[in-house]
C-alpha cells in the first residue's frame, strides 16, 4: 500500500459520512478515483460508480459503502439539551459520555452525551435512546438553534489511531474500509489491462436501507457482484467462535457461504487465494448477508453475487478495530481474482447439466 492510498483511507475516516448524508465522503472518492478510473458515474440518491474497461460485456461489480452509523436530532429542549435518534445500527450503551460532533445546518457543533455520575448511582441498567441527551454547553433552546435544527446529523467525535501489530482503529471502518478497499482494486486493476469491466462502487445508505447499492447494481446490470463489507473478529473476550465462528484479526479476509451466496464466484476468490498464497476466513450466512450483497442479488434477472469481509472488532462501538494487513490481503485477493478471469466464465450453478 502507498503512503498516498494509506493517507486516503485516513482521510475516510476523518470525514464525516452519516447513513444519508454521504457527500462529503463521496467527494473525496471521487477525488482520489478520478485519477485512474476510465468512467465515474454518480446517481440520483447519491452513489459514485467508478469503472475500468467499462465498454467490456463481462462486468464485475465491487461495492463497499461509505456511510456510517450516526444519530440525528429529534429534540431540543429550554435548557439547551439535545435529544437524538438512531440513524443506523447505535447501542446506546456506548454512547454514555462519549464526545459527539453535531454536524449542524449552520457549522458543527461540540457535546458530550450525559451521563449519571457513578457517585449518585450511576446510568441505568437498561438505556434507551429516550434516555440520552447531548449537553453542548447551551444554556437556552435559541443558543443551540443558532447551530441546530431537527434531523441535523450527530456522529462519534473520535478519528483514527495505530496500535500494535499493524492494527487500525478508528470511528466508522464499517465501512470506510470497504469504500477504500473496492477504490484501491481499481487503482491497481487500471493499469493491468483486465478481460472484464471492473466497477468499484462507493454506495450510501447500508447502515439504514440499503438502497444504494439497489440502485447501483440495477444500473449496472453485472455479471457478477462482491460486497466488501466488514465481519466479526471473534478473537477478543465476550465472544464465542461457537456460536460465531473462528475469525481472527490478521488471518486473512473472510468469504461467506450460504444459500444467497455464488459458489462460483467463491471458487474463483479460492482459486487465487491458493495461486497467491492469500490466507481465508470463512462465517456463515444461511439467509441473508445483512450487507449490499443482499439487495445487489435482486435486481434485475437475479446477480450472482459474493461477500468478502474484513475482520472487525467492535462493530458499532465509537471506536473499531481492525488490521491493515487483512485489508492488504483482501485488496489483493480481488486483484488477483479479477485478473484471472477470462470474461467467457458462466457463473450459472447448473451450466454442467445437459437437457
Amino acid at each position: 500500500m502507498t503512503e498516498i492510498s494509506k493517507r486516503f483511507l485516513e482521510q475516510l475516516i476523518e470525514t464525516p459520512s452519516p447513513s444519508g448524508d454521504e457527500v462529503a465522503v463521496q467527494r473525496l472518492w471521487i477525488d482520489y478515483v478520478k485519477g485512474f478510473a476510465h468512467q465515474i458515474e454518480t446517481d440520483g440518491v447519491g452513489n459514485v460508480m467508478a469503472a475500468v474497461n467499462p465498454e467490456k460485456p463481462f462486468k464485475v461489480m465491487l461495492a463497499g459503502h461509505c456511510d456510517e452509523i450516526a444519530f440525528m436530532v429529534s429534540h431540543i429542549d429550554g435548557e439547551g439539551y439535545i435529544y437524538i435518534t438512531k440513524a443506523g445500527g447505535i447501542n446506546p450503551k456506548v454512547a454514555l459520555g462519549m464526545n459527539v460532533q453535531i454536524l449542524g445546518h449552520k457549522g458543527m457543533l461540540k457535546g458530550v452525551v450525559g451521563v449519571k455520575p457513578q457517585h449518585k448511582g450511576g446510568p441505568k441498567d437498561k438505556i434507551e435512546m429516550s434516555d440520552l441527551y447531548i449537553d453542548c454547553g447551551a444554556a437556552t433552546k435559541a443558543e443551540v438553534e443558532a447551530y441546530v435544527t431537527i434531523g441535523d446529523y450527530v456522529i462519534y467525535d473520535t478519528t483514527y489511531e495505530y496500535l500494535l501489530n499493524d492494527r487500525i482503529v478508528g470511528r466508522g471502518l464499517d465501512n470506510r474500509t470497504g469504500a477504500f478497499i473496492v477504490a484501491e482494486v481499481l487503482r491497481r486493476v487500471a493499469d493491468q489491462n483486465p478481460n472484464v469491466a471492473v466497477y468499484a462502487v462507493s454506495t450510501v445508505n447500508e447502515e439504514t436501507n440499503m438502497g444504494g447499492a439497489y440502485f447501483a447494481a440495477s444500473h449496472i446490470n453485472p455479471t457478477m457482484a462482491i460486497a466488501c463489507d466488514v465481519s466479526f473478529a471473534t478473537d477478543h473476550p465476550e465472544m464465542s467462535p461457537k456460536e460465531s465462528g473462528a475469525v481472527a484479526l490478521g488471518k486473512g479476509p473472510i468469504l461467506s457461504k450460504g444459500a444467497p451466496i455464488n459458489k462460483k464466484i467463491n471458487q474463483l476468490l479460492e482459486a487465487a487465494a491458493t495461486t497467491h498464497n492469500i490466507p481465508l476466513q470463512y462465517e456463515l450466512t444461511p439467509g441473508s448477508t445483512g450487507t449490499d450483497a443482499d439487495r445487489m442479488r435482486l435486481t434485475g434477472k437475479g446477480v450472482p453475487v459474493a461477500l468478502v469481509s474484513l475482520p472487525l472488532r467492535y462493530m458499532h462501538a465509537p471506536c473499531e478495530v481492525a488490521s491493515m494487513k487483512d485489508i492488504e490481503n483482501e485488496i489483493e485477493l480481488l486483484v488477483q481474482m479479477i485478473m484471472s478471469l477470462e470474461g467467457t466464465e458462466s457463473l450459472n450453478p447448473l451450466d454442467e447439466f445437459k437437457f
